[in-house]
């Protein structure tokens, strides 16, 4: 059994949260005009600088845009929106994607790890492939779906790390979160053994530095996870 620490959200928190909830519950539409800073903060008794601090927050996830002396306005989170947006969704939707949205990322998964996979059979040495196998077998050793989700991103990172490409390495990371909701997910469904199964099979081609059998084997397992046995998409 597993809990989380409890923490208190601030002022700040609890504003930036009542607008996001007035937003994708289409109370506040797109291009409707957020109240004056002055207006918001007499209206929901707090300071000023709650009030600031809480719209340069929304500004940077994504949902307000802010004109110079024109004032906030909702954004097209949508259409212009970028990851910290996609993680609000997934926080107000209780850490829910609908199909479309899992399978897009599953989509760019695929392609991301296929050039990592093919980086690092060029350049990476043995040792740094036995301490992928060393991150990898973590899945093995733990019966905790937390754990094994953290695992599962520490060996994926770790594989955009010895790819050489710092971008590539700089995507994975800013994706952590949707990866872990992901894998949490898939563990729930199919067990941690599965997905220990996934990671240590892509190991072993890599150790034989094999990689149309690396290629096949990512088409394989995130195939099942898009659209066959192994789908993650909230019923």
């Amino acid at each position: 059994m597993e809990f989380s620490k409890i923490t208190a959200p601030t002022l700040k928190d609890l504003f930036v949260q009542q607008l996001v909830d007035k937003i994708l519950s289409g109370e506040l539409p797109v291009g409707t005009k957020i109240p004056p800073e002055r207006e918001l903060a007499e209206m929901m008794k707090v300071s000023r600088a709650v009030v600031n601090g809480g719209i340069n927050e929304l500004n940077q996830k994504g949902f307000l845009e802010v004109l110079p002396r024109q004032g906030a306005y909702v954004a097209d989170y949508s259409r212009n929106g970028n990851l910290q947006t996609l993680i609000a969704l997934l926080e107000y939707r209780g850490n829910k994607l609908e199909k479309g949205g899992i399978r897009a990322i599953l989509e760019v998964r695929s392609a991301l790890e296929r050039l990592a996979v093919g980086l690092v059979i060029d350049v990476a040495s043995d040792d740094e492939l036995n301490h992928l196998k060393t991150i990898a077998k973590e899945l093995e050793n733990t019966d905790s779906i937390q754990q094994a989700a953290q695992a599962a991103f520490r060996y994926h990172h770790e594989l955009a790390y010895l790819a050489g490409n710092t971008v590539l390495t700089l995507i994975y990371s800013s994706f952590k979160d949707i990866c872990i909701v992901l894998w949490v997910r898939f563990c729930k469904l199919y067990g941690i053994d599965a997905l220990y199964d996934n990671i240590i099979t892509l190991q072993r081609h890599l150790e034989k530095r094999d990689k149309d059998g690396t290629y096949q084997w990512i088409h394989y397992y995130l195939g099942e996870a898009i659209e066959g046995a192994q789908q993650i998409y909230e019923e």
